[in-house]
């Protein structure tokens, strides 16, 4: 018997995006995630399993690039724009706004790991409906 877990079971109503960025433990989510689906575009790149952690400073000047550092607070470090990152891009996820394969496909695709963050994050923010 195939239990489906859904989301709304662990997953906080937010009434912005500034509330999804800051969110410490969507972001714990949202670190195995990236590196999931990291590992996952290298893999078919490379045409072999291939695991790989995305490291913040990728995610921090994504986040910077995407336009979204003006709705995280004045005083953060590059930690929590790495975590703002992983927050939402699991959120965009678990609420269809993005798929996985999608999300694979636009980091095997492009060429600097950070262009593909950024274009994650602009398309995922734009999709989210809160």
């Amino acid at each position: 018997m195939k239990t489906r877990i859904s989301h709304s079971e662990f997953l906080k109503n937010y009434s912005s995006l500034s509330q999804i960025l800051t969110d410490k433990k969507l972001a714990a989510l949202g670190d195995a995630y990236v590196n999931f689906i990291y590992s996952l575009a290298l893999s078919k790149k490379r045409g072999r399993p291939y695991g790989k952690k995305v490291k913040g400073a990728p995610l921090a000047e994504a986040v910077r690039k995407a336009g979204l550092r003006k709705l995280l607070p004045s005083r953060i470090d590059k930690h929590a724009l790495s975590d703002a990152a992983e927050a939402l891009l699991v959120y965009g996820w678990l609420n269809e706004a993005s798929t996985l394969e999608e999300s694979v496909k636009i980091l095997e695709k492009s060429d600097d790991l950070k262009a593909g963050l950024v274009q994650l994050l602009t398309k995922t923010a734009a999709k989210i409906k809160l």
